[in-house]
């Protein structure tokens, strides 16, 4: 039970209560088949709710773990040595989630699609990821990056996205599951019906796993909500006094 000492107090946990109550509340997804473009793709745009995953090896409401991942002696050791509290977390201190991660999210994701882009409008920290879908390859000469480089095309119904190119910066879970440069991740989003995406993502790194793996979720339209702005810095106490070590990134 909430006790307050005033009235604002009281009117924050109200407001946060009433809040957690509405999250776990399941969404009234629209029904009927999946709409379509002119140009007769699957339409993608929207606002989802997508299943929270701190764990990609647990399964959960909307999504379908990986029971047992297989570390080659490399990935073994990183993932036995990781230590947030020693080494620091470093989504702690407002750097990049990483792709995976940010797909982890429990926040609100909008999808944006035209006949040349796929844009995924994070509302975690108000990241994006676009992705051309006009038959490009990847870049011959790639900078590596925190959300890596993708390249989307549609297999049918089914819109394949594949990235390459991650800078080795990011962990694919809040648990901390590690990633290395080389990682390769195939994410592939199929519109079952009106109300929902049918999504894949594989990931093979081979400096890590010792071979591929997949996880299996579902994306919840939500016409009812709209992406808000989020700030990891604003007021974010822990890192302005102190109060969390700065990461330690990979060379």
């Amino acid at each position: 039970m909430f006790f307050a000492k005033s009235p604002t107090a009281a009117l924050v946990g109200f407001l946060l209560l009433a809040g957690l109550l509405a999250f776990g509340q399941k969404p009234n997804a629209p029904t009927g088949p999946a709409p379509r473009l002119p140009d007769g793709k699957p339409d993608l745009n929207g606002v989802w709710q997508r299943p929270y995953v701190p764990d990609i090896t647990k399964n959960g409401p909307g999504q379908q773990g990986v029971p047992e991942l297989s570390f080659t002696p490399w990935g073994a050791e990183n993932w036995k040595t990781y230590d947030p509290a020693k080494n620091g977390d470093y989504t702690g201190s407002c750097l990049p989630f990483g792709l995976l991660r940010s797909m982890n999210s429990p926040h609100a994701m909008q999808i944006v699609e035209s006949a040349k882009y796929v844009a995924l409008l994070y509302e975690q920290n108000t990241w994006f990821h676009v992705v051309p879908i006009d038959g490009r390859a990847h870049p011959q000469d790639l900078d590596p990056t925190w959300f890596g480089n993708s390249v989307g095309k549609w297999d049918g119904d089914t819109l394949v996205v594949d990235t390459i190119g991650f800078n080795g910066q990011t962990r694919l879970d809040t648990v901390g599951h590690p990633h290395s440069d080389a990682l390769h991740m195939v994410e592939t989003f199929a519109r079952s019906d009106a109300g929902h995406i049918a999504y894949t993502v594989t990931v093979d790194d081979p400096k890590t796993y010792t071979k591929p793996w997949k996880n299996v979720r579902t994306f919840t339209l939500r016409p009812d909500w709209e992406l808000l702005e989020y700030s990891c810095e604003e007021n974010n106490k822990d890192l302005r006094e102190g109060h969390i070590k700065a990461p330690t990134l990979a060379k």
